[in-house]
């Protein structure tokens, strides 16, 4: 859309755009149609199921892999190869499928949100399809529609405009079409233009169409969107940094063997298949599957929690998260206006039970006011005969339509016994005057029997100026406007939108009934509404900072609406929160910027392209930050996030597609289930990567203590792979599924900056290397000084080793809790699993063709119990380890 496009005159955009008011030809609108394409926006690109596929080979880690592979294969190690390439074949196969069905299932939840429009072609209305609209089509709008184009209104007849998807405003905007608007107006303030893809709640109005497509100011958030790479999650951060240094790591310790091996006078050939196997001992091959299936896990959980993930790396990305801005409408709030209070002269407010559109619930009294309900029902029979909304029951199910605010007063009529149709029978509407924004007020002239009876609703001043009394009872008496402005205030600052009520007598012909006969009228009260909030959010939000997540609120709303419902949230207490577009704006350098948004729990009146300026200066501070929103204004900001959050029931299409995760049912508190869930995902990868590291670490050691003291290989590549991928590729599969240990939302987000190898890792690492290397050598020197062939040595070594890898995985199930205590029924399939890889290795030391591949042979019964003894004290140590961890007091 063109700037300042708001500020023209309807005439000189007709003349813009060559047009008039009786609409284009249909060969023009074919021409034009061809030279500025169809009016829809690009849809996101589906990736195919082999273009998934060879995805997953993309990762630092898999590429040393490939290479470990090539170099196994180049030597004539076919079976390194092999067994390589089968891990990396099951890896892509697993997360390949897992990520196209999150992808089709994203998919199911898009909706059409725009199929038809009505236009003047050839000087005659014509329905067509949206995507056929074209600039200077004379478009026509009515209640119901959703505007298919930027249109520059030519007239308006009480049309009101639901804009939440842009702005976030949950109320409705009255348009005009004679609006005299500034060129800074924000998007909400434009009263002449309504924009693609709002929807029209009540009244008509005509207008020319200036902007389709990517030009309108929906497809501007969606160029926002297009093309830009989003953060990435914090699992993929931290594993690139962790096979970095891995990467490093190999290549010097296969440098240094390698150089120890040629000074001891060892042939190159020789040299070269040590360092091969040395590699393949380093290398966690069975990471890259343990670790695909640990998000599979993840996004079956998260699914049982009603949260889908898009893409499979996003799963433990809210576990990780330190900052949560979220949007209000639709997302802590439902977007369904509702009369919460009503405040008669000289009394109280009246609570009005239950929210929604449904009409549920009642409106309470206070014991001892029930002369007070007379009062109520006269001000609810006001409410509902000024209306244009309607709420009907239709096959057990109540429809509405209309303004927001028209169907929320029908409702709370209806709790007070009040309906609009069973009203009109006796009394008959006569006349009406509709709502203006200039006007501030609506009223309704009806029959009342001999008489007749008029209804006023608008803001407070406009309908206190028509009022001389007010309705008590003991009958009418003297206004107090002071009484009912303090009354009005308390609501404001509350948090709610005030609208006062009246009626009165009126000797008027309908066709003469005008603003001179709304005078004398008698003030009913005043009626307080709100968007609710979601049931949940409140404990959700509280749950967030229980578990250390910072939680922001960013809105289109009042700076005064928005911190009154913080506080309901617990989200702010004080102003000094709240910070207001006008101040992003002003606020032209990064450091002030910055400062105004670290301290900030609420934003309010924020534009989109400012909401994805938050994000970025909040991931600048050093947080991995996370947005949940539902409108289409949101989708920038849920792109550029580390993981982006939308609401799938109430969410729009391009908010969807922005996102990572989704979620279901538009709860709030689904997404403390995904952050337990995250760091659930995000601890077993911890316990999958320790697990395959520290016996890779003793693997290591083991070959440096042989080469230094000059003994030969220990074990065979072979050997080497059957013990990483096949016996404990087992078992890493299984401790995936561990379940949470239960204090998950109970400690603070791991720091950004923190790698995934960190203080107790290594501290396991070193210990287990410590323990299985050191002992290890200690066996394979004992067995060849006693007599054992080289052969035997190195089977006696693999079923130590074996027996150390089922020890170890059990360790690895907490860093903290001791092995005692947990029970090893709550996995069972890693009972299974371990077992397994036992007697998979027994069995294969009696199976011919796979001993003879493997260099195995049976152990005898002492034989097995000592080595069985032996790895057991790897698990003490472990203990002791634990212990000292519990004293210090180190979560988990």
């Amino acid at each position: 859309m063109k700037p300042h496009r708001h500020t023209v005159s309807p005439a000189d955009t007709l003349a813009e755009h060559a047009t008039t008011a009786a609409g284009l030809s249909t060969a023009e609108a074919v021409r034009r149609l061809a030279v500025h394409g169809p009016n829809s926006l690009p849809q996101g690109r589906r990736k195919g199921l082999l273009l998934i596929f060879l995805g997953q080979f993309k990762s630092p880690l898999i590429y040393v892999l490939l290479a470990a592979a090539v170099v196994a294969a180049i030597v004539g190690d076919w079976e390194d190869g092999l067994f390589i390439g089968i891990v990396l074949l099951v890896n892509a196969l697993v997360g390949g499928i897992q990520e196209y069905n999150a992808q089709k299932s994203a998919s199911a939840l898009a909706l059409l949100s725009i199929t038809r429009a009505l236009v003047l072609r050839d000087g005659s209305e014509s329905e067509i399809a949206s995507e056929n609209v074209v600039p200077g089509d004379i478009v026509l709008l009515e209640t119901g529609m959703r505007v298919p184009a930027d249109l520059r209104l030519l007239g308006s007849q009480s049309l009101h405009i639901d804009e939440s998807l842009l702005t976030g405003e949950s109320m409705a905007v009255t348009k005009d079409a004679n609006a005299a608007v500034a060129a800074s107006a924000g998007l909400g303030d434009r009263r002449n233009m309504t924009l693609a893809g709002t929807m029209v709640t009540r009244g008509r109005g005509r207008g020319v169409c200036v902007a389709t497509g990517l030009h309108t100011e929906l497809g501007a958030i969606a160029k926002i969107v297009i093309g830009r790479e989003g953060a990435k999650p914090p699992l993929l951060v931290r594993m690139e940094r962790f096979t970095r240094m891995l990467s490093v790591l190999i290549g010097v310790a296969c440098a240094l063997v390698a150089v120890a091996a040629l000074a001891r006078g060892m042939p190159a050939s020789e040299v070269f298949m040590l360092a091969v196997a040395l590699a393949v001992a380093a290398i966690p091959e069975g990471l890259p599957v343990a670790l695909t299936v640990a998000l599979a896990i993840g996004v079956r959980r998260m699914s049982a929690r009603r949260v889908i993930v898009r893409k499979l790396a996003a799963v433990e990305a809210l576990g990780s998260c330190t900052f949560i801005a979220s949007d209000k409408t639709g997302t802590l709030t439902r977007n369904e206006l509702t009369v919460e209070r009503i405040v008669l002269p000289g009394a109280p407010p009246l609570v009005v039970t239950s929210t929604g559109r449904q009409p549920q619930g009642e409106v309470q009294f206070p014991a001892g006011s029930e002369n007070w309900r007379p009062l109520a029902q006269r001000l609810a029979r006001a409410a509902a005969l000024c209306n244009e909304g309607s709420l009907l029951l239709k096959d057990s199910i109540w429809t509405h339509r209309g303004d927001a605010v028209d169907v929320s007063l029908l409702v709370m009529a209806h709790k007070l016994g009040s309906n609009r149709a069973e009203l009109e029978q006796r009394f008959a509407p006569l006349a009406a005057i509709a709502f203006e924004s200039e006007r501030q007020y609506a009223a309704t002239l009806h029959a009342d029997g001999a008489g007749q009876l008029v209804c006023v609703k608008g803001a407070l001043e406009r309908v206190l100026a028509m009022c001389t009394r007010q309705a008590a009872a003991a009958g009418d008496e003297p206004l107090d406007a002071t009484a009912i402005e303090r009354q009005a205030h308390e609501l404001g600052a509350a948090g709610y939108r005030v609208m006062a009520i009246a009626d009165g007598a009126a000797t008027a012909a309908a066709q003469d009934f005008g603003h001179d006969n709304l005078r004398e009228l008698v003030f009913l009260g005043l009626v307080a509404t709100i968007d609710p909030l979601r049931q949940d959010a409140a404990a959700a939000i509280a749950a967030c900072a229980a578990a250390g997540v910072a939680v922001a609120m960013v809105t289109g709303d009042h700076p005064v609406t928005a911190l009154a419902i913080a506080r309901k949230l617990g989200l702010a207490k004080t102003a000094q929160e709240v910070v207001t577009g006008p101040q992003l704006a002003r606020a032209t350098e990064g450091s002030a910027r910055a400062a105004l948004i670290s301290g900030a729990r609420v934003f309010a009146r924020v534009e989109p392209a400012q909401k994805l300026q938050i994000v970025t200066a909040l991931q600048n501070l050093g947080h991995f930050v996370a947005v949940t929103g539902d409108g289409a204004n949101d989708a920038p900001a849920l792109r550029q996030a580390n993981v982006g959050v939308a609401m799938g029931a109430s969410g729009t299409d391009v908010a969807r597609e922005s996102a990572d995760l989704v979620i279901a049912d538009d709860a709030f508190g689904s997404i403390v289930g995904g952050i337990e869930e995250g760091r659930i995902a995000y601890g077993n990868v911890r316990k999958v990567v320790t697990l395959l590291v520290s016996t890779g670490a003793a693997e290591i050691l083991l070959f440096l203590l042989a080469t230094a003291f000059g003994t030969p290989v220990p074990l065979l590549a072979v050997q080497l792979l059957w013990l990483n991928l096949v016996t404990n590729g087992i078992q890493d599969v299984t401790l995936a599924f561990e379940p949470g240990e239960g204090n998950e939302l109970k400690h603070r987000p791991r720091p950004p900056g923190e790698r995934i190898f960190n203080r107790p890792m290594i501290e396991t690492v070193l210990l287990t290397a410590l323990v299985m290397g050191g002992i290890g050598f200690g066996v394979f020197q004992w067995m060849l000084a006693s007599g054992y062939t080289e052969y035997a040595a190195r089977n006696g070594l693999l079923m130590l080793m074996v027996l150390f890898e089922n020890i170890q995985v059990g360790n690895c199930r907490s860093e903290t809790r001791s092995g005692l205590t947990l029970n090893p029924l709550r996995n069972w399939l890693l009972l299974a699993g371990t077992i397994g890889a036992q007697l998979l290795h027994v069995a294969a030391t009696y199976t011919p063709g796979l001993r003879d591949v493997l260099r195995l042979q049976p152990v005898t019964l002492s034989e097995y119990a000592l080595w069985l003894a032996l790895a057991l004290v790897l698990f003490a140590a472990i203990e002791v380890l634990k212990l000292f961890r519990r004293l210090q007091g180190r979560e988990t």
